[in-house]
């Protein structure tokens, strides 16, 4: 399976935002900025945030977005599958309606690496991410840059 972009960048603009949190909200251009990537490409990515209640919005002067919860309450799977969907390596498994369902052997292979890749993203927090960028990048002040 195969994380988009929309899903890389998501979580890099959920980072941003969970570095700041303590510090207000950041403007979309501001993060566009220092990550190198398109504000219309951001806006696209956080409406979805938004609407789905791990983003807020501010308007006016003092406006952009922060983090609706602190980052240790919200995980890297919870991100991804508001940008990305079910993260399941195929259909089946979260629509077993074929007709070998009951009998096929590969599905039970499908369901545990969902399980597994569950398991993954579901145990790694905004804070955790966050930690680790501190620790790897100690000289960082507001922002980070990420490739990833």
């Amino acid at each position: 399976m195969k994380i988009s972009t929309r899903g890389r960048y998501g979580i890099r603009l959920m980072l941003a935002l969970a570095l700041n949190y303590e510090k207000g909200t950041i403007p979309l251009k501001a993060i566009a900025k220092d990550q190198g990537i398109s504000e219309k490409y951001l806006e696209q990515i956080i409406n979805p945030l938004t609407k789905s209640g791990l983003v807020k919005s501010f308007r006016g002067a003092q406006g952009g977005y922060t983090l609706t919860n602190h980052p240790s309450e919200t995980t890297v799977g919870e991100v991804l599958r508001v940008l990305e969907g079910s993260l399941s390596p195929v259909d089946c498994v979260d629509h077993p309606n074929c007709a070998n369902s009951d009998h096929c052997v590969s599905l039970s292979v499908w369901r545990k690496m969902k399980e597994a890749l569950d398991e993954v993203v579901d145990g790694i927090t905004l804070a955790d991410m966050a930690q680790e960028y501190a620790e790897k990048n100690p000289d960082a002040t507001e922002f980070f840059r990420c490739e990833g």
